[in-house]
């Protein structure tokens, strides 16, 4: 293992904040992972560091493949994260909306451009990603659907042996993010989405990292023994059905992530914050596996509460 500063910038009040990469084997640079770009990204920041600790051990009993190499990168945003903010700290920017970078712009522009120099030449990425809603997911991983996108890369979803695969056609704020910029650079790159992000979960950190060493041998840069995992149904991700709130209030929910629901179960009640009576009750639509689930105890209206996977979905790759 070699630790190297990928990426530094200096602060007139207080240390430097230093991007550190953990590289491991040598030669092509074969696979990237990328943890925590935002302050709130401690589950991310935390599978890196269990894949560094992981990858370690492998490298010392010579697992990986000869002229491969794997680097780690755990956090990028450290200030962000001592105090706890999801965004960078002075001006509220997020370094996922700034690639592919600018090294004479603004200060998350430059980190950007400076992490970005370091790892687009990668023959695969993988970003431990987040979503911007509060809330926890089925662990699965999502690939972009850009003019440069190959066949192979929707295939390789299968490698991570996750349940769920997804595709998503790019919205224009996906444009700068690392995942849609590594693809413009003709790197393959996934998203990978464990359960949490503010929250360790020790079996969502293991399932992630677990998922990575299978892509890892898949793509025969690591050579070790591990389960296969499960059987991969790769979907677009339109074909979610996303359940709204129409009322305000306390959220009762009666189903978790993972649960199988029938149309018209009923999911959750929404509860008036000051008289205590149920305001509105919200049904299944379709039947089919929650895959997303709020977890704030006060919702707004016209807030996506569940994500619901259609039971009988096709496999786009058998």
């Amino acid at each position: 293992m070699v630790k190297n500063i990928i990426y530094s910038i200096k602060s007139p009040y207080r240390q430097s904040m230093d991007i550190i990469g953990y590289k491991f084997g040598s030669g092509e640079p074969s696979c990237c992972i990328v943890g925590a770009l935002r302050g709130n990204e401690i589950q991310q920041m935390a599978i890196c560091a269990q894949l560094v600790d992981t990858l370690k051990h492998l490298e010392e009993n010579g697992s990986i493949a000869e002229n491969k190499s794997i680097m780690v990168i755990p956090c990028a945003n450290y200030y962000s994260m001592n105090i706890g903010k999801r965004f960078w700290t002075m001006d509220n920017t997020d370094i996922n909306r700034m690639f592919p970078g600018y090294d004479l712009g603004e200060t998350t522009q430059r980190i950007a451009d400076g992490l970005f120099k370091s790892i687009k030449d990668y023959t695969f990425g993988i970003q431990m990603a987040s979503f911007y809603q509060k809330g926890e997911f089925f662990p699965h991983v999502k690939v972009m659907d850009t003019s440069n996108g190959k066949q192979e890369s929707y295939a390789s979803l299968s490698d991570f042996g996750l349940p769920y695969g997804l595709i998503r056609i790019p919205m224009p704020y996906d444009t700068v993010t690392l995942n849609y910029n590594w693809q413009l650079w003709h790197c393959q790159a996934f998203s990978l989405f464990a359960a949490y992000t503010k929250h360790i979960g020790r079996q969502s950190t293991q399932t992630a990292v677990n998922a990575t060493l299978r892509f890892l041998i898949a793509k025969e840069i690591l050579e070790c023994d591990i389960h296969p995992g499960s059987h991969t149904c790769i979907l677009n991700e339109e074909k979610i059905c996303r359940i709204s709130t129409n009322r305000a209030g306390i959220l009762k929910k009666y189903v978790s992530v993972g649960d199988e629901v029938k149309e018209g179960n009923l999911l959750c009640e929404i509860i008036h914050p000051l008289e205590g009576h149920v305001i509105d009750q919200i049904v299944s639509r379709i039947d089919g596996t929650v895959f997303f689930s709020y977890n704030d105890q006060l919702v707004m209206e016209h807030t996506d509460i569940f994500n619901i996977i259609p039971l009988f979905t096709k496999s786009l790759i058998p």
